[in-house]
């Protein structure tokens, strides 16, 4: 045996988690790399992979127009809500912390193909994208910015439906944002609404559905109550396809599915089509 033997490291090896990405529809494994490069959208059924609001902004605005507008208008715990995890402002902070938002939507001013905006984009990694009493607040407060400055609002939704913790101030965003929303239509603005995967409970059950023309995203979750509550409801199997985006287009809860790539394009259109 030498007296010397030289140190050496483990190579290190990159967890499955790093490596792999895995369709959330139909299970197939493909590298993260791939994933990123073909924008979050499965090769195989083509289900559209959930986007950051960041990263979605990045997609729609014109390079270097988006003003973020009423980032100080957070969340409230006026309940002072706690459960067996814990307290709901630590959840809340902690949620800012690492996301970098301070809620669940991000709006502000841009321009879409050339086509001055008023865009939103629900983020579902922001406490599941829930609605809240700082998410209505920014949606209203938008709404009555797109009306003075006459623009028309753009809005991605994103969402398990309304924030709980919040109690029923929260369920009364529902109410809230549909009336802004009245408002922004009758001042003759129009709204285009995008659902993206997953859209339900309270924000399906309001302002995401209001749209003049309602678009969605390929594969994407949509719809109120889940599967499982429905069926032990009515004791009625539902179709495979129940709640999916192509259903809701077939019955006619949905104008467009566009792809992700077309998306922009399609949105700048209609905003012509509206005469903006």
């Amino acid at each position: 045996m030498s007296w010397y033997e030289p140190k050496t490291e483990k190579p290190k090896i990159p967890s499955e988690k790093d490596v792999w990405a895995v369709c959330p529809k139909c299970r197939s494994h493909f590298e993260k790399s791939a994933w990123r490069k073909n924008d979050f959208i499965c090769p195989k059924c083509n289900y559209h992979g959930r986007l950051s609001a960041r990263e979605r902004i990045a997609r729609m605005a014109d390079a270097g127009t988006f003003v973020e507008v009423f980032r100080a208008v957070s969340y409230s715990d006026h309940l002072e809500f706690h459960d067996v995890s814990g307290a709901y402002r630590d959840k809340v902070e902690a949620t800012i912390a690492k996301s970098g938002e301070t809620e669940s939507v991000v709006m502000g001013t841009c321009e879409i193909a050339g086509h001055r905006a008023m865009l939103g984009v629900m983020d579902f990694a922001f406490m599941g994208g829930s609605l809240g009493t700082g998410t209505g607040e920014r949606i209203a407060r938008a709404c009555e910015q797109a009306i003075a400055e006459r623009r028309p609002l753009v809005l991605f939704s994103a969402s398990g439906g309304a924030r709980m913790h919040e109690g029923i101030l929260s369920l009364m965003q529902m109410a809230k944002t549909s009336a802004a929303i009245a408002r922004l239509k009758e001042a003759g603005l129009p709204y285009i609404s995008v659902l993206t995967d997953p859209t339900t409970g309270g924000v399906s059950a309001s302002y995401a559905m209001l749209g003049d023309i309602n678009i969605a995203e390929p594969k994407a979750l949509v719809g109120f109550a889940g599967r499982r509550v429905i069926e032990n409801t009515i004791h009625q199997k539902l179709p495979a396809d129940f709640q999916s985006a192509e259903y809701l287009e077939k019955h006619g809860f949905v104008d467009r599915i566009v792809e992700r790539r077309e998306l922009k394009g399609f949105v700048a259109k209609m905003l012509e089509y509206f005469g903006f």
